[in-house]
Protein backbone atom coordinates (compact mmCIF):
# COMPACT_ATOMS: atom_id res chain seq x y z
CA UNK A 1 0.00 0.00 0.00
CA UNK A 2 1.20 3.30 -0.81
CA UNK A 3 0.83 6.65 1.33
CA UNK A 4 -2.05 9.38 -0.33
CA UNK A 5 -3.87 10.58 2.73
CA UNK A 6 -2.13 13.01 5.41
CA UNK A 7 -4.14 15.36 7.84
CA UNK A 8 -1.34 17.76 8.07
CA UNK A 9 -1.41 20.43 10.40
CA UNK A 10 0.22 23.70 10.66
CA UNK A 11 -0.29 26.95 12.28
CA UNK A 12 2.09 29.27 10.00
CA UNK A 13 0.44 30.22 6.64
CA UNK A 14 3.75 30.39 4.98
CA UNK A 15 5.18 26.75 5.98
CA UNK A 16 1.75 25.89 5.32
CA UNK A 17 1.81 26.83 1.79
CA UNK A 18 5.34 25.47 1.07
CA UNK A 19 4.85 21.92 3.04
CA UNK A 20 1.10 22.05 0.75
CA UNK A 21 3.46 22.99 -2.34
CA UNK A 22 5.91 20.17 -1.53
CA UNK A 23 3.66 17.25 -0.95
CA UNK A 24 1.18 17.35 -3.28
CA UNK A 25 2.25 18.56 -5.94
CA UNK A 26 5.90 17.76 -5.87
CA UNK A 27 4.88 14.43 -3.95
CA UNK A 28 1.64 13.77 -5.46
CA UNK A 29 -0.43 13.28 -2.43
CA UNK A 30 -3.87 14.73 -0.66
CA UNK A 31 -3.66 16.60 2.15
CA UNK A 32 -6.36 17.56 4.46
CA UNK A 33 -4.28 21.08 5.49
CA UNK A 34 -5.51 21.99 9.27
CA UNK A 35 -4.30 25.34 10.74
CA UNK A 36 -5.07 24.67 14.47
CA UNK A 37 -5.72 21.58 16.96
CA UNK A 38 -9.53 22.00 16.97
CA UNK A 39 -9.22 22.14 13.22
CA UNK A 40 -7.46 18.70 12.83
CA UNK A 41 -10.10 17.05 15.99
CA UNK A 42 -12.94 18.53 13.54
CA UNK A 43 -11.95 17.17 9.97
CA UNK A 44 -9.50 13.96 10.97
CA UNK A 45 -12.33 11.50 11.19
CA UNK A 46 -14.16 12.08 8.17
CA UNK A 47 -10.97 12.76 6.22
CA UNK A 48 -9.38 9.22 7.32
CA UNK A 49 -5.80 10.36 6.92
CA UNK A 50 -2.64 7.03 6.21
CA UNK A 51 -0.74 9.66 7.99
CA UNK A 52 -0.55 12.80 10.82
CA UNK A 53 1.57 14.93 10.00
CA UNK A 54 1.88 17.82 12.66
CA UNK A 55 3.67 20.97 13.84
CA UNK A 56 4.54 20.39 17.63
CA UNK A 57 4.69 24.42 18.94
CA UNK A 58 0.71 25.97 18.28
CA UNK A 59 -0.93 28.61 19.85
CA UNK A 60 -4.00 27.22 21.99
CA UNK A 61 -3.47 23.09 21.54
CA UNK A 62 0.08 22.34 21.20
CA UNK A 63 1.15 18.93 18.85
CA UNK A 64 1.49 16.67 21.79
CA UNK A 65 -1.91 18.05 23.25
CA UNK A 66 -3.75 17.79 19.65
CA UNK A 67 -2.02 14.37 19.22
CA UNK A 68 -3.35 13.03 22.26
CA UNK A 69 -7.17 14.22 21.32
CA UNK A 70 -6.81 12.78 18.12
CA UNK A 71 -5.50 9.15 19.28
CA UNK A 72 -9.04 9.36 20.94
CA UNK A 73 -11.19 9.62 18.11
CA UNK A 74 -11.26 5.13 17.58
CA UNK A 75 -10.81 5.41 12.99
CA UNK A 76 -7.67 7.80 14.07
CA UNK A 77 -5.42 6.05 17.22
CA UNK A 78 -3.88 3.95 15.33
CA UNK A 79 -2.84 6.14 12.54
CA UNK A 80 1.39 6.69 12.66
CA UNK A 81 2.47 10.57 13.30
CA UNK A 82 4.97 12.62 12.84
CA UNK A 83 5.92 15.92 14.21
CA UNK A 84 7.69 18.81 12.26
CA UNK A 85 9.51 21.12 14.70
CA UNK A 86 12.78 23.71 14.55
CA UNK A 87 13.52 21.73 18.63
CA UNK A 88 15.31 18.66 17.28
CA UNK A 89 17.82 17.78 20.26
CA UNK A 90 17.88 14.24 20.77
CA UNK A 91 16.00 14.80 24.04
CA UNK A 92 13.34 16.35 22.28
CA UNK A 93 12.94 13.49 19.64
CA UNK A 94 12.96 10.71 22.27
CA UNK A 95 9.91 12.60 24.30
CA UNK A 96 8.26 13.02 21.45
CA UNK A 97 8.90 9.39 20.06
CA UNK A 98 7.52 8.35 23.73
CA UNK A 99 4.18 10.41 23.03
CA UNK A 100 3.92 7.75 19.94
CA UNK A 101 5.20 9.56 17.00
CA UNK A 102 7.15 7.48 14.27
CA UNK A 103 9.55 10.19 13.47
CA UNK A 104 10.41 13.87 13.67
CA UNK A 105 10.99 15.89 10.79
CA UNK A 106 13.50 19.12 11.61
CA UNK A 107 11.88 22.55 10.75
CA UNK A 108 13.16 24.16 8.03
CA UNK A 109 12.82 21.20 6.12
CA UNK A 110 13.65 21.02 2.09
CA UNK A 111 10.59 21.49 0.19
CA UNK A 112 12.26 19.05 -2.98
CA UNK A 113 13.01 15.98 -0.14
CA UNK A 114 10.07 16.39 1.94
CA UNK A 115 7.31 14.03 0.27
CA UNK A 116 9.83 11.18 -0.16
CA UNK A 117 11.17 11.94 3.37
CA UNK A 118 7.40 11.36 4.54
CA UNK A 119 6.99 8.03 2.61
CA UNK A 120 10.26 6.62 3.43
CA UNK A 121 8.82 7.43 6.92
CA UNK A 122 5.52 5.87 6.47
CA UNK A 123 6.98 2.72 4.50
CA UNK A 124 9.26 2.39 7.97
CA UNK A 125 6.29 2.20 9.77
CA UNK A 126 4.59 -0.34 7.92
CA UNK A 127 7.65 -2.53 8.19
Amino acid sequence: MELSKILYVEDDPDIQSIAVMALETIGGLTLEVCSSGEDAIAKGDEFKPELILLDVMMPEMDGPTTLGRLREISSLSDVPAVFMTAKVTPEDVQSYKDMGVVDVIPKPFDPMTLADQVKEIWNKSHG
